[in-house]
């Protein structure tokens, strides 16, 4: 399984590349991670880099607590049923003030892109 730490910074709007291998292909993608004041909450898009075409239009990054939660899950039908692999909120090595990242906490989280997640 591979498995991927996306960077992240308290920057309100970050976008950036990076290749991965999910599921034995290479992909290259396009992520934009933005913070939105009025939910006082981050979200996530994805882009097919190649193609230009957007995969995931600003999901909130939501925490997994105990049982994995899968934020990619739902878009599992993608890419003619490949997915876009499974993407998974987690508390860094600090306890947040918060339960899910929100303003000046983004980077006490952890984001992690791997293989589509089979339970």
């Amino acid at each position: 399984m591979n498995a991927y730490y996306l960077p992240l910074t308290l920057d309100p709007w970050q976008v950036f590349t990076t290749d991965v291998n999910l599921d034995g292909e290479d992909f290259h993608a396009q992520i934009e991670i933005r913070y939105m004041a009025a939910p006082d909450q981050w979200f996530i898009s994805i882009w097919d880099h190649s193609s230009s075409e957007l995969l995931v239009n600003m999901i909130p990054l939501i925490c997994s607590y105990g049982v994995p939660n899968d934020l990619l899950f739902p878009f599992r039908y993608l890419r003619d049923g490949k997915g876009v692999g499974s993407l998974f909120c987690i508390r860094g090595s600090a306890v947040p003030e918060t339960p899910d990242p929100a303003e000046g906490n983004l980077t006490d989280f952890q984001l992690i892109w791997s293989d589509v997640y089979d339970e």
